[in-house]
């Protein structure tokens, strides 16, 4: 008998748990979907027609979830704007290659550290380099930063990890899975993300009163269908050239924030927004089975713990050679610390290749510890820094730019 209704409606239940538990608890809602995803799944028990095992209707939660990044990185690009983008873009490229610089060569130095063969460090060294944007994303918006003067720069690493990213899949997958890689594959990887990115982001700004036009729909009904037609077309022909769906979904984003109807779509959106990325985090905790973990606990302190330290440099140089204030840098370096999708594409690519058994139980708990320590350190920046700055004495320092007023 299908059972997939019934066990959606069991998902959506537990995770509206998981959501009155942390409200009462007043904690970030993110680590309590992953946990409650955790507790359930194929090891879980079936209590008569109630399966919490969810194996049937797997993989539509999967394909919520994946709507559920999209709408959070779609979301948070209509925050932003591609004119502050642009505007910022040489200190993006900046602040980017010294994030990835720092955290890659952690991870390097890290997996050789540990004894491990080389293929399994550069895996190693991928996972702890890029952040998860559908955790950032929630949680800037959760805690109302998308104004904040460091925000166009937490976008920009994340973007710049894409392209990172999507040259870095084509060599690992070459060595890992075929034992070779091509140096002109990996340079056309590149150059076909980057210039996806900028042709979206110039053609938009210049499309924009044929969009306004496009877009002048009385009916919200057919108003919604448009827009979502726009982010489904553009997110998943963006992932057939090896770039991030979510990406692109965020590069739509920063299109329709500068059209006359980002307000509307803003307001029509919100539900989307929360229900399928509440979706997207418990589904993601599904994939993670709790008894696989105990192997990898040591491997991934260690990784955390050099995350933690990589993340907070990057932040404090990317952000202050940007000009920004040392409370907003502070503020970069531990909202990019969540680390997710990407970490576990990684280790997929290591298991696909016959790597150690080691790397799945590696990245799914180090992914568990800093889904939950992120939302948390970025919520509780405001002491973190006071903490720092009690020992460096910033605030005795003349910043290049004053911090504007912010939600902490």
């Amino acid at each position: 008998m299908d059972h997939v209704v019934l066990e959606l409606g069991l998902a959506v239940a537990l995770v509206a748990l998981a959501g009155l538990i942390s409200t009462k608890l007043r904690f970030s809602v993110i680590p309590f979907y992953i946990l409650i995803g955790m507790a359930v799944g194929p090891h879980a028990p079936k209590f008569g027609e109630f399966d919490f095992r969810f194996i049937e209707s797997a993989p539509l939660i999967e394909l919520l979830g994946r709507l559920g990044v999209l709408f959070l990185l779609f979301y948070l690009g209509l925050e932003f704007s591609v004119g502050r983008l642009i505007k910022a873009g040489k200190s993006i490229a900046i602040g980017g290659t010294i994030y990835i610089v720092i955290n890659f060569g952690l991870g390097l130095a890290f997996g050789f550290g540990a004894g491990l063969p080389y293929q399994e460090v550069l895996v190693i060294a991928g996972i702890v380099s890029i952040s998860s944007s559908a955790i950032v994303a929630k949680v800037l918006v959760d805690l109302k930063r998308t104004a904040n003067p460091e925000t166009e720069m937490i976008l920009g690493i994340i973007m710049f990890e894409d392209i990172f990213l999507a040259v870095y899949i084509s060599v690992l997958s070459g060595l890992v899975l075929s034992g070779a890689s091509s140096l002109g594959g990996v340079l056309l990887s590149a150059a076909t993300a980057l210039g996806f990115m900028l042709l979206v982001l110039v053609v938009g700004r210049k499309a924009l009163p044929l969009i306004n036009r496009m877009f002048n729909i009385r009916s919200n009904e057919l108003f919604l269908l448009s827009v979502f037609a726009l982010l489904f077309i553009v997110a998943g022909f963006s992932e057939t050239i090896h770039v991030a769906e979510a990406i692109g979904a965020l590069l739509v984003g920063l299109v329709l924030a500068e059209t006359e109807h980002m307000k509307r779509i803003e307001h029509l959106i919100l539900p989307f927004r929360d229900f399928f990325g509440a979706l997207f985090f418990f589904s993601f905790g599904l994939t993670i089975d709790p008894f696989t973990l105990g192997g990898a606990v040591w491997l991934s302190i260690g990784a955390v713990v050099i995350t933690l330290f990589g993340n907070y440099i990057a932040g404090m140089l990317a952000g202050r050679s940007a000009g920004l204030s040392h409370k907003a840098s502070s503020n970069i370096g531990l909202t990019i610390v969540s680390r997710g999708e990407f970490s576990i594409i990684l280790a997929n690519i290591g298991k696909a290749g016959g790597l150690l058994e080691l790397l799945q139980p590696f990245a799914a708990l180090y992914v568990l510890i800093l889904a939950i320590l992120g939302p948390f350190l970025t919520k509780e920046s405001k002491y973190v820094f006071m903490f720092m700055n009690s020992i460096f004495k910033w605030d005795r320092k003349k910043d290049k730019v004053k911090p504007k007023p912010s939600a902490e």
